[in-house]
């Protein structure tokens, strides 16, 4: 039987390895999944013929490179900064690799090494990065076949609670990493192009500066810029684009609420709190407002950010519980994003019958035969329940199809690649389909940069 290994198996991987399983009887595979948690993958992974768990630590030299040795194909789902020395012993053992991460520069630097041994190491190849750059890739060549030229690009993708399940007034329950959530956006400012002009939005002003977007059916939503959009120029071959954004999918009214932690400083992880793990949740919102012998920390906040007690943000504060002077933090020397983490996964963290939804929405601009035109792409995913989330679905189909059409010879362009070729995006586009992650495509009126869907 021919042997795919799955290095970590956290959230993201459930449907991944359903796909794997059912398919592995006709395809003859062998599923192998490494992990340093074993006993959890236990519990969540029903038992089957074709699968096998081990215990591996991937900074274990010998238990990696043994894994490596006996696997015909490796599907790392470790953090990115893990990638890299599993990257290397498929090298020398002349595996090929997939991720769904972003390809960095250490990966970047192996491609030479990885096409010299004719190797594939598919990365970005899962939501966003991965469906998003299929589906737009879909596009951008249609256009160019038919004489098009792209003017306008810009895409937006968002993990968020299905409509059944969103319960709560922030409209949002963690659907992926919440420290990632807690953290985005930092790092530098987010860079972009609009009709021509470089705009850049620093971290402390990302928040305000959000979009409008009405969405096939699913309502109205909010965007803010992604950190770096301008590298997608090259990487979408659109050089000369003179407007091309990237942005993440809110419900409208969570980016103003979330730009409180910002302005009170919450979401900084550059330094650690004394005696954190003593403290009250009401104690750590106190930290970060002005001493006052008489006033309360609710109305010294309130005072600080100019909220009105009957504005709605007030009420998505106090429904989180922050003012709590009972409710213990417990966690030693921890930073103050990883505080805000802990007391908001008590409220939004996915009950098991919970469902999550991915959107994900694309605008072509183009000029063809002399003409302005516009092409829109949505897809929506729900969930099944907190295990086969679509975040799950939409990260790990994509990985599961990729894996087994390289193994299979479909997908044979060695390098360190991301799914931008035709070889690549044609056949997970059309497999996904059947899966239920499908765009919808429409012509619209063209509208480029409509300054009135922008707030700030």
């Amino acid at each position: 039987m021919r042997n795919i290994l799955i290095i970590g198996a956290g959230k993201s991987s459930s449907s991944l390895i359903k796909y794997l399983l059912d398919t592995s009887s006709k395809e003859n595979l062998h599923i192998t999944i490494g992990d340093i948690s074993i006993e959890d993958i236990n519990k969540r992974i029903p038992k089957h013929p074709n699968l096998t768990v081990i215990q591996l630590n991937v900074f274990n030299k010998t238990q990696r490179e043994t894994a490596i040795k006996k696997a015909d194909i490796v599907i790392s789902m470790l953090p990115a900064r893990f990638h890299l020395e599993v990257a290397k012993d498929c090298i020398q053992f002349q595996k090929n690799m997939v991720t769904a991460s972003y390809i960095s520069d250490e990966m970047k630097a192996l491609d030479a090494n990885v096409k010299k041994n004719g190797l594939v190491f598919m990365n970005e190849i899962g939501v966003d990065p991965g469906i998003d750059h299929m589906s737009a890739m879909h596009v951008i060549d249609k256009i160019h076949a038919k004489g098009g030229k792209i003017v306008l690009f810009e895409s937006f993708t968002g993990g968020l609670v299905a409509p059944e399940s969103d319960t709560n007034l922030w409209n949002y329950k963690f659907t992926w990493n919440p420290r990632n959530v807690v953290t985005a956006g930092q790092g530098g400012a987010a860079m972009f192009i609009q009709e021509g002009t470089y705009k850049y939005i620093p971290y402390h002003k990302l928040f305000r500066r959000t979009e409008f977007l009405q969405i096939n059916g699913s309502g109205k939503f909010e965007a803010y810029a992604n950190r770096d959009s301008l590298k997608y120029r090259s990487i979408y071959g659109l050089e000369n684009i003179p407007t091309m954004y990237r942005g993440t999918i809110r419900k409208v009214g969570f980016s103003r609420a979330w730009n409180i932690f910002i302005q009170l400083g919450m979401t900084d992880d550059t330094y650690t709190i004394e005696d954190s793990e003593h403290m009250s949740y009401r104690d750590f919102v106190n930290l970060f407002l002005a001493y006052s012998p008489t006033d309360s920390v609710e109305l010294k906040l309130r005072s600080y950010l100019k909220i009105d007690q009957d504005d709605v943000m007030w009420e998505k504060l106090i429904e989180l519980d922050i003012f709590n002077p009972t409710k213990i933090i417990g966690l030693k020397n921890a930073t103050p994003a990883q505080i805000l983490q802990k007391i908001l996964m008590d409220k939004w963290t996915l009950s098991e019958e919970d469902k999550d939804m991915i959107i994900m929405h694309h605008k072509f601009g183009f000029e063809l035969n002399g003409k302005k035109q516009q092409i829109e792409s949505s897809m929506v995913t729900i969930g099944e329940n907190q295990t086969y989330t679509a975040m799950a679905k939409t990260v790990g189909l994509p990985v599961a199809i990729a894996a087994l059409k390289i193994l299979n010879g479909e997908i044979k362009t060695p390098g360190v690649l991301r799914p931008i070729s035709k070889e690549v995006y044609e056949p997970i586009l059309k497999e996904l389909e059947s899966f239920g992650i499908s765009f919808t495509e429409k012509e619209v009126p063209y509208l480029g940069y409509n300054p009135e869907n922008v707030i700030g």
